[in-house]
C-alpha cells in the first residue's frame, strides 16, 4: 500500500493542508466543492501531488483585520 502512495505521489489531507498553508478543514472544503480532486479511501481522502498546483489560495490564512471605521459624515459637519 505504501509502495503504491509513493509511486502515484499522492499524500493525506493533513500534509496538503501544510504544502498550501491552509487549515486541514479548508482542504476538506475544497475537496467537497470540487475544486481539490481527491481520491476518497475509506475513511481519508487522498490527493495527487500534481493537483496541488492548480488551487489557488487567496489571502492569509485566518480572519481579516478590521478596517479602521471612516467617519466621512462628523468630519464634514464639523468642517461645515
Amino acid at each position: 500500500m505504501i509502495y503504491y502512495l509513493r509511486m502515484n505521489k499522492l499524500i493525506g489531507t493533513r500534509e496538503a493542508a501544510e504544502k498550501l498553508g491552509v487549515s486541514l478543514r479548508r482542504v476538506q472544503q475544497l475537496i467537497e466543492l470540487g475544486t481539490l480532486p481527491a481520491q476518497r479511501i475509506g475513511r481519508d481522502y487522498l490527493i495527487q501531488l500534481k493537483d496541488l498546483s492548480k488551487v489557488t489560495i487567496h489571502g492569509k490564512r485566518g480572519r481579516p483585520k478590521k478596517q479602521p471605521r471612516r467617519n466621512n459624515n462628523r468630519e464634514q459637519k464639523k468642517t461645515a
